[in-house]
């Protein structure tokens, strides 16, 4: 059974910092490409950061230079470290794994407040 499990969300002023993890079991994530993706509310869900299955990465112009998107293959996770957070990247973020057929976490709220 595959399964993914966000972390690392919560509150945090403008111009601060988090991490987000997806622990992964079931699947190998080396093997496929995951990403994060992010819904506001009202909104189409986006995505933020992805690793293809090459190992290349690919950021959304809004986040590019502040998030970094890497994963541990030892521990099967998959992380995204956040900084200069803006009120505008508040959202539901999820993570995602893609071998065949698309794979969801269950999602973790960030809340960037002015």
């Amino acid at each position: 059974q595959v399964q993914l499990v966000e972390s690392g969300g919560g509150l945090v002023q403008a111009g601060g910092s988090l991490r987000l993890s997806c622990a992964a079991s079931g699947i190998n994530i080396r093997i496929g490409a995951v990403g994060w993706y992010r819904q506001a509310p009202g909104e189409q869900r986006e995505l933020v950061a992805g690793i293809a299955i090459g190992g290349a990465t690919n950021y959304a112009d809004s986040v590019k230079g502040r998030f970094t998107i890497s994963r541990n293959n030892a521990k099967n996770t998959v992380y995204l470290e956040m900084n200069s957070l803006k009120p505008e990247d508040t959202a539901v973020y999820y993570c995602n794994y893609q071998l065949g057929r698309n794979y969801w976490g269950q999602g973790t709220q960030v809340t960037v407040s002015s």
